[in-house]
């Protein structure tokens, strides 16, 4: 039988059933363990349930057609980075998710939740990411504004919901779809989200594939990325690549970069150039310490 992962708990997993419909509880082969093959939330595996009050059994991942390690997803078509103006929103960490995004074979898009309380962060993001094919949608879960247009972009598609604690991501879902699942906002002493959502789970809602994922702060860019194969990820950058003097050029402070240039003449948004150049140093002294 074959199926999908929708949630995993130690070395458990629930399986939705591609034949019957029904969730089976599975463990993990040892084999996979063998194979360093761990599953993921979305993950499209084949298994033998258990008989009678027995666990089935877990015995093969299939190929993944995307995946991404944090949050650990796999088989999702759409990343959804949700942000919101209160907590103020990190745009490096959404820079290093839409990176990963493009790298593991997900279109990325951007949500910004709460425009009850102001529409500003909607337009300043899309002045950002000008020259890019990023959607940006505004939404505000408390009064339902713009849900209908999200939902619809999230018709036949695998989406992953994903960013920081307290942007309201829960309350998104349950605006979308009326889950009643549990919501929580900003820590008064910390002033940082409350997690709602403490793992990694999908639900089908309405024939729609959407996972939830716990928020986070803080996301490293992973080793053995070069920086040119990092310069390829910034698809408004490649458009101009060809214009720059230098090649290949890493669009940083080279004589002749078209980029620098666009940049200067305000069609390409500076604070995102700024994110590139300082996530650029990174993946240098990561590509240059690999081997240490």
């Amino acid at each position: 039988m074959t199926g999908s992962i929708l949630r995993g708990i130690g070395s458990f997993y629930t399986v939705l059933c591609d034949e019957d419909g029904r969730e089976y509880t599975l463990r993990a082969q040892k084999k996979l363990r063998h194979q360093k093959m761990t599953p993921m939330v979305g993950d499209h595996v084949r298994f033998t349930p258990g008989q009678g009050e027995e666990d089935g059994w877990l015995e093969e991942i299939l190929p993944r057609r995307s995946m991404m390690e944090r949050p650990s997803v796999a088989n999702v078509d759409m990343l959804m980075l949700v942000i919101a103006s209160v907590p103020q929103p990190d745009m490096l960490l959404c820079d290093k998710l839409i990176l990963r995004a493009e790298k593991g074979g997900m279109i990325p898009a951007i949500c910004v939740n709460k425009i009850d309380l102001g529409d500003d962060l909607a337009e300043q993001i899309r002045r950002e990411y000008v020259g890019t094919q990023l959607r940006v949608f505004s939404v505000s879960a408390h009064e339902r504004t713009g849900i209908p247009e999200l939902r619809e972009a999230m018709r036949g598609k695998v989406t992953c919901l994903a960013g920081q604690s307290a942007v309201g991501k829960s309350s998104l879902l349950n605006a979308l779809f009326d889950l009643g699942l549990e919501t929580g906002g900003l820590s008064r002493k910390t002033e940082r989200g409350r997690h709602t959502t403490r793992r990694a789970e999908m639900m089908v809602v309405d024939g729609m594939f959407v996972l939830d994922t716990p928020g986070f702060s803080l996301l490293e860019l992973e080793n053995g990325l070069s920086p040119e194969d990092f310069a390829q990820l910034y698809p408004e950058y490649n458009a101009l690549a060809g214009s720059c003097r230098f090649q290949p050029c890493l669009h940083d402070r080279e004589p002749g970069c078209a980029v620098h240039a666009a940049v200067d003449a305000g069609e390409l948004g500076a604070a995102r150039w700024t994110r590139y150049r300082e996530l650029l140093t990174q993946v240098r002294e990561n590509w240059k310490g690999r081997y240490e």
